[in-house]
């Protein structure tokens, strides 16, 4: 059987491609691929500990089975295609363009709520010591976007919120632009900051979204946040090495 594998983030400059078919015989596991590309790129070996992988953009463990025409990412710790969105309560995208923090504001806001509760995250001009000239993000896409709505619908029933509005950007960004933007209306504001906050932190360790930090000097794929355990590997396939950066 033949499966299509994404590389995203370091792991796309260690394959030196962003995809690959990799024919398998059946019965073959997540598992195999790992063992494939372990032994085909030495490199990987490294990385294998912290990564996460996915079958058709859901998470899944190495011993998950495999069919035809299988689409898996093998996924960096994230740092967190169509544009989507959900009309009544949820307000998520994922886009290229600038993110107009006042227009989404203005249009959420409404007669019943008494806060709107906003985190934007922006690019900074420094990392370390080091000098950022600007950010690069790239994600798994349709994974990303699911993923972002599931988060979005979870924190609307865990935080009893009224609507919530989800924005990532891809691309190249400057300094102080923005990168994400997350804003939470509710009745009152301690549900809306548990929301937002709940939000930002798991975006961050879930969603595959990376970025790359463009220096004077080089550039590097930004560390990223361990996955939570249910979705690490956990070296279960690569042997237990450390934990590698993105």
């Amino acid at each position: 059987m033949r499966v299509r594998v994404l590389f995203f983030g370091s792991l796309k400059e260690i394959a030196g491609r962003s995809d690959d078919q990799l024919d398998l015989p059946e019965g073959a596991t997540l598992g195999d691929v790992l063992s494939h590309y372990e032994q085909r790129f030495p490199r990987l070996r490294g990385f294998l500990p912290a990564i996460a992988v996915s079958v058709n953009q859901e998470y899944a463990s190495p011993a998950a089975s495999l069919h035809e025409q299988d689409e898996i990412g093998l996924l960096p710790p994230v740092s967190g295609g169509a544009d989507g969105s959900r009309t009544v309560a949820l307000n998520v995208h994922i886009i290229r363009t600038k993110i107009d923090t006042a227009k989404i504001l203005e249009d959420m806001k409404a007669p019943d709520d008494g806060a709107v509760v906003v985190f934007e995250g922006i690019v900074r001009d420094n990392t370390r010591g080091r000098r950022t000239l600007y950010l690069d993000y790239e994600a798994y896409e349709p994974m990303a976007l699911k993923r972002m709505e599931g988060l979005a619908e979870q924190a609307l029933e865990q935080f009893e919120v009224r609507e919530i509005a989800l924005v990532h950007r891809l691309g190249r960004l400057e300094h102080s632009e923005t990168s994400v933007l997350i804003a939470v209306a509710s009745a009152h504001r301690g549900a809306a900051f548990d929301a937002c906050r709940w939000l930002i932190d798991t975006l961050k360790r879930t969603v595959p979204i990376w970025k790359k930090e463009h220096f004077e000097d080089g550039a590097v794929w930004a560390d990223g946040e361990p996955f939570p355990p249910e979705i690490a590997i956990k070296g279960q396939h690569a042997g237990g090495n450390p934990r590698a950066s993105k």
